[in-house]
């Protein structure tokens, strides 16, 4: 009888995101776990996938994209993050950014090759990474600064890294790595020659003024440097899966290949959709960050009534919590505690860490609804009782 998974993926299972929302589900609970972003979509992009559909524009485009959306992308790319590029040679309209960095590890590193996460990190981009037959390394980032220094990536560098990945703002910690700390990151990549894959697709939702900064944009990491960005989170459209990535045009054209190879393309209408999106005014950018940071606020006030110390994120819409107080062994004891407490489910903090790190803490999303959230912070305060 044929082996029933291959060596590939001995050691991996189903991330706790997931399992929490199946918990969650089955008990009945509120979910601030899994990043669902259960939000309306923006009417500009609704309607135009609708016209788009009513059109009949559903049959396969290019495997990077159409046109029109890579141009809107350029012009984006531009007039927000401080970087020119060529829609028609550096960019790749992707089945969600999951797939451009499927398509950047697949295409532009070898079997065997080492890749530097700082952790705490998205679970997605180390398993992804195993699966694609990497060396994943952690760079410990040590709360609640999560500072990116030189010396740092130097010390976690081993003999085969030939790449690392930068996801700002951060998930699950909310970090913004600032243009210091990027500028130490392009010394040590221009002494080793390393590969940065960033995931940035929560660039519009950050707090207190802060200014996002591009990797791209920064020193000369611009000709070393994958580029992936996303539609899901900023016009709350998770389940459309679509992303892109901006790379120097040899860099995507083996993207390209690869996401021709898994994906044939992203869906055609949806692309006609998210490409109306883009003339979206300033206001809606504003206002969207507005809503976030008033439900960031809620959750951290919340996470403290229930002694469950928060580290307040600078960006995208988690916010990371201290369960010491619970006394449990591991995370998701402590995330299982809470949700039978409270009926409010959380992500334990070991799906973030190589190690240890993350037994202390939880993962909670406030991209939710205002009265969900609003119900979901009552049960919290009442659980601290």
């Amino acid at each position: 009888m044929p082996s029933s998974r291959s060596r590939r993926l001995q050691g991996l299972a189903q991330s706790d995101i997931r399992a929490m929302t199946r918990e969650c589900v089955r008990v009945g609970g509120i979910n601030l776990g899994q990043g669902i972003c259960d939000l309306p979509t923006p009417p500009l992009v609704r309607d135009g996938a609708i016209q788009a559909i009513r059109d009949r524009k559903s049959t396969y485009s290019y495997s990077e994209g159409i046109l029109e959306l890579r141009q809107a992308i350029a012009r984006k790319l531009a007039r927000d993050n401080g970087f020119e590029a060529d829609p028609e040679r550096e960019i790749v309209v992707t089945a969600g950014s999951a797939a451009a960095f499927a398509c950047a590890i697949h295409g532009l590193l070898d079997p065997g090759d080492e890749i530097l996460i700082p952790e705490p990190f998205y679970g997605y981009h180390w398993n992804a990474a195993v699966t694609a037959g990497l060396v994943p390394r952690p760079l410990a980032l040590a709360s609640p600064g999560f500072e990116l220094t030189a010396a740092g990536v130097r010390g976690a560098l081993g003999p085969r890294t030939r790449a690392i990945v930068i996801c700002t703002p951060g998930n699950p910690s909310g970090k913004m790595f600032t243009r210091e700390e990027l500028e130490e990151l392009a010394l040590v990549a221009r002494e080793r020659d390393l590969l940065v894959i960033t995931d940035e697709i929560y660039e519009y939702i950050r707090y207190d003024g802060r200014e996002h900064v591009s990797p791209a944009a920064v020193a000369d990491l611009r000709e070393r440097t994958v580029t992936i960005m996303g539609l899901s989170k900023t016009f709350s459209i998770t389940g459309w899966r679509l992303g892109y990535s901006v790379a120097p045009p040899e860099m995507t054209e083996a993207m390209t290949l690869v996401h021709d190879l898994f994906y044939i393309c992203a869906p055609t209408p949806l692309q006609h959709g998210v490409a109306a999106g883009f003339d979206s005014p300033p206001s809606f950018f504003e206002e969207m960050r507005a809503d976030y940071a008033l439900k960031r606020e809620m959750t951290c006030t919340a996470l403290e009534a229930a002694s469950l110390p928060p580290i307040v994120p600078q960006g995208a819409y988690y916010v990371l919590a201290d369960a010491s107080r619970l006394g449990r062994e591991t995370a998701r004891e402590a995330a299982l505690e809470l949700l039978a407490g409270s009926g409010v489910a959380s992500v334990p903090g070991s799906a973030f860490y190589a190690g240890d790190g993350g037994e202390h803490l939880l993962r909670f999303c406030f991209a939710k609804e205002l009265d969900v959230l609003e119900d979901a912070c009552a049960r919290l305060r009442s659980f601290g009782g």
